[in-house]
């Protein structure tokens, strides 16, 4: 039996849709600027360059339904709805044609992005982790497992504020899709069992306030909600 010099702490974990069982969580990957309006509203040209990715801690997920702490060191908070892609399994250099084979499920997710962090970062040409692995800063749904609802590829994404739409946009405008993202990340790292890959967003990210209330869903995967007190 492993001894620990301090207590371990628990496993993060997501529910599963319409199961007593949990999806054990062990990294969070994020594509960057993944759909072309998202792109171009940051300024940014929407050819088809390489993918790109930074990373949240596990620990960083919120269940849905949560209220949580509003960040701090940040006075401009933004919102990114997402896909999220649950893994099964991995391994490297991961084929395109059989990427789809590793995915358990899918679930819709919010990538909260201290902005005011992130372009400091920027200007300064340093990390952005502060700007996006901060507490608490993965919301995301439940799972739903691709053995029943598939492996969407045409859906609407929608995220709202206090019941405003912001967001609304179809995953099918992603620049690079599942199995293209699963596949070149493969090929940086060796992907496990419980990774999550948050998807990129579509346009319409915007500033949130303390006591808001985020909605986001995919249609055909699911909802969530989280209200930042």
């Amino acid at each position: 039996m492993t001894r620990y010099a301090i207590e371990p702490w628990e496993l993060p974990s997501l529910p599963i849709a319409g199961s007593e069982e949990r999806f054990p969580v062990r990294r969070i990957f994020c594509v960057g600027r993944n759909y072309a309006a998202h792109a171009r509203e940051m300024g940014r040209d929407p050819d088809r360059e390489p993918p790109f990715f930074f990373s949240k801690p596990g620990d960083a997920v919120v269940e849905d339904g949560s209220t949580v702490p509003f960040p701090s060191a940040t006075e401009n908070l933004h919102h990114e709805v997402e896909l999220v892609v649950a893994l099964k399994s991995g391994g490297r250099d991961i084929p395109e044609s059989s990427a789809l084979d590793h995915v358990y499920g899918y679930a819709v997710g919010v990538d909260l992005t201290r902005r005011d962090l992130q372009d400091e970062a920027k200007k300064l040409a340093r990390p952005w982790d502060m700007s996006k692995g901060f507490d608490n800063s993965a919301p995301c749904g439940a799972i739903r497992p691709a053995g029943e609802i598939g492996h969407p590829s045409d859906a609407r994404i929608v995220l709202k504020v206090n019941g405003e739409v912001r967001q609304a946009g179809n995953i099918n405008a992603m620049i690079w899709n599942v199995p293209e993202t699963i596949a070149y990340l493969s090929g940086l790292v060796e992907l496990k069992a419980g990774d999550l890959i948050f998807t990129g967003t579509p346009e319409g990210v915007a500033k949130v306030d303390r006591g808001s209330r985020l909605e986001a869903s995919v249609d055909g995967v699911g909802t969530m909600d989280v209200t930042l007190r």
